[in-house]
């Protein structure tokens, strides 16, 4: 059997010498235990083996599991294993990947700010957002890494002069 090396799915392009459960985790939403359950699923339904590598299937299979990825919600997997829970728009559960995800993510900021929660302030200011301390973490772009280094140069490049007068 021919082996492909990229298998394209949800336009990424995955690694066809890797296993089913490995490769589908490099799409964008599919963590360990959502590729787990998904190749799990799928290998059953197609009576594969657990290792069979991506690249070894066949041109319907491969439809097959993009089915199965896109339509998450419609599948028996449990509803707590879906990224989008109860979502604050429509109220149903589905499970977002690649594009979709960084969009709704997106949407679920700009909304905090709009409404100018303090989830969402702390957004605006590049701050952390779940009560993480501050005092040594989180310095972000253009505020310092380090405080109290420069400060002790200048007070010892100070001295030094008052000592040459």
């Amino acid at each position: 059997m021919v082996e492909n090396l990229i298998v394209r799915i949800i336009g990424k392009d995955l690694d066809g010498t890797k296993n089913i459960n490995e490769s589908i985790m490099r799409i964008k939403g599919i963590s360990h235990r959502m590729g787990k359950i998904i190749s799990t699923k799928f290998c059953k339904e197609q009576k594969l083996s657990q290792n069979t590598k991506l690249g070894d299937l066949t041109i319907e299979q491969i439809k097959e599991l993009e089915k199965i990825v896109q339509n998450l919600e419609k599948t028996s997997i449990p509803k707590w294993t879906l990224n989008r829970q109860k979502e604050y728009e429509t109220g149903e559960s589905k499970h977002l990947t690649m594009n979709d995800l960084d969009f709704q993510l997106r949407n679920d900021f700009q909304r905090l700010v709009e409404i100018k929660s303090y989830r969402g302030l702390r957004h605006i200011w590049g701050l952390p957002v779940r009560g993480q301390k501050t005092r040594s973490t989180h310095r972000g772009k253009g505020k310092g890494k380090v405080i109290g280094v420069s400060k002790k140069d200048n007070l010892q490049g100070k001295k030094s002069n008052e000592k040459k007068e």
